[in-house]
Formats: C-alpha cells, structure tokens, sequence
C-alpha cells in the first residue's frame, strides 16, 4: 500500500536520501550539496519548494516529486518540476504516474501558463515515460512543457 500526499518537514531526511540517489543515478554522486537541515529551511521555513511524497506502508518515502514557482517573461507564472524520483525497487508500479500527476493537478489548479522539467538527454525511462503525457521535449536538454492547455487536457 503506497498512498501519495504532500511532504513534510519530517519526511526531508528521507527525500535528502531520494536526491543522493538520484545524483548517484544521473552520474553525479558528489554533485549534492544540500543537507537535510537545508532541505527543511528552505521547504518548509522559506517556502521555496514544495514536495508531494510516496509513502509505503512498510518501507517509508519510496518516491517524491519536487517542485517550485517560477516566472517565464513570456508565459507569466510556471511551475518546474525539479525532481521525479521513484526507488527502483518501487517502479513500473505507477508510483511516478501517481506523482507527475499530483504535480500536474498543482499546476493546473496554479493556472500557470507553464509546466517545466529537465531531462537529460541519455535517460530514456525518464524520456519515454513524460512523451506519454505528449509533453514537448528539447532535444538537447530535453526541457518538458506542459502548456496550460495541456494541463487542462489531462484533468
């Protein structure tokens, strides 16, 4: 049993495990900076992030999707998407549908003129599970949008 639910403050100790993770899985194992102290100022003190969380029953925070505000000069208010991030031991299993889409109802219920990501351009899991969402992907950095129509498609 996993259910989906925004994140706490206490719950940075295991989404700071969940990014050395995924730093580890994108090839950049020392690139992480952050600390988990870091992590609750800036979630939860400074509001400059926020998080929904998959939770297992027995097994903890098995996934989380990281998110924050940001302002196209172009669209207005976007929302990115900073991080998707599902153990490996936890996917195929929807886990990361359920997150993207829970993100994906914060955007639209934000009315943003913009959902964004990043994807780097060798993840193909990563790659072919946001063209499933027919989202719009740069090929070079793979910079995924979900425009506001496209939200509002997938409601």
């Amino acid at each position: 049993m996993v259910r989906i639910r925004k994140g706490a403050q206490e719950d940075m100790v295991a989404v700071h495990a969940l990014i050395m993770e995924l730093a580890l899985y994108e090839r950049e194992p020392n690139a992480v900076i952050i600390s988990v102290d870091d992590l609750k100022r800036h979630g939860f003190s400074e509001q400059r992030f926020h998080c929904f969380v998959a939770e297992h029953k027995k097994s903890g925070i098995v996934g989380m999707a990281l998110y924050y505000s940001r302002y196209s000069t172009w669209k207005g208010p976007t929302l990115h998407l900073e991080d998707l991030y599902v153990k490996p031991k936890f996917r195929k299993g929807g886990l990361g549908k359920e997150l993207f889409d829970k993100v994906v109802d914060e955007a639209a219920k934000q009315n943003v003129g913009r959902m964004e990501w990043t994807v780097l351009e060798w993840n193909e899991p990563a790659l072919n599970f946001y063209k499933k969402y027919n989202a719009t992907l740069d090929p070079e950095w793979h910079l995924g949008t979900l425009t506001r129509e496209q939200l509002n498609a997938l409601k």
